[in-house]
């Protein structure tokens, strides 16, 4: 499976409260994933450019369809303007008809405890 490495847009200040996102997707077919997975690189340099954003990372089982985010913001509102902003928002609402499943957890942490594990992450999601 392969996962994207965490990456930090912008360096978040010490002992700050953040906005953790994350979101599981499920797919209803093969080239539903494809085309979620093909997508995947334009919205990961969206990310890596976006005003607030301080860390991210993606799992991907494409032949699976099914997809995991994980990513973390200076504020509720980074996050909003991020997801409603282009390319992303234009490319979730072409991928909406393709979803069997999704699954969208938020929650608040300290920068100190960045990146976040995995682990935990997957919990929250189930």
């Amino acid at each position: 499976m392969p996962t994207l490495p965490w990456t930090t847009p912008n360096t978040p200040p010490t002992r700050a409260e953040a906005t953790v996102f994350a979101s599981r997707f499920e797919t209803r077919t093969l080239w539903g994933a494809l085309k979620f997975f093909f997508r995947t690189p334009t919205i990961w340099r969206q990310v890596s450019r976006a005003p607030g954003a301080y860390g991210a990372t993606l799992k991907a089982a494409p032949f699976r369809r099914t997809f995991w985010t994980l990513s973390v913001w200076e504020s509720p509102k980074a996050l909003k303007n991020f997801a409603a902003s282009a390319p992303h928002g234009p490319i979730a609402a072409g991928l909406r008809g393709h979803m069997a499943d999704a699954k969208f957890v938020t929650w608040t942490t300290s920068t100190d405890a960045l990146p976040l594990d995995w682990e935990d992450v997957l919990r929250r999601l189930r």
